[in-house]
């Protein structure tokens, strides 16, 4: 199974980005899609597939953010 993570676009130099995963920075390869500061990627295995809404984003965000704290109680 593959899975995407969205992240907020912090700084972009050429193809590479500085994305923030809940507080995590991650250097991200850009060469598919054109993101700017303040927007939000998805994001596989290190590239970012796709520009996405912030509400979109988050919506995925708390999902994988519920998944955690489930896990947590188990």
């Amino acid at each position: 199974m593959c899975i995407a993570i969205p992240g907020k676009v912090l700084e972009v130099e050429g193809d590479q980005a500085s994305v923030d995963f809940n507080g995590n920075r991650v250097s991200v390869n850009t060469g598919l899609v054109d993101p700017k500061p303040g927007q939000y990627v998805l994001v596989h295995a290190g590239c970012a597939i796709e520009v996405m809404e912030k509400d979109k984003a988050q919506e995925i965000i708390d999902l994988f953010a519920d998944i955690e704290e489930l896990e947590g109680l188990q």
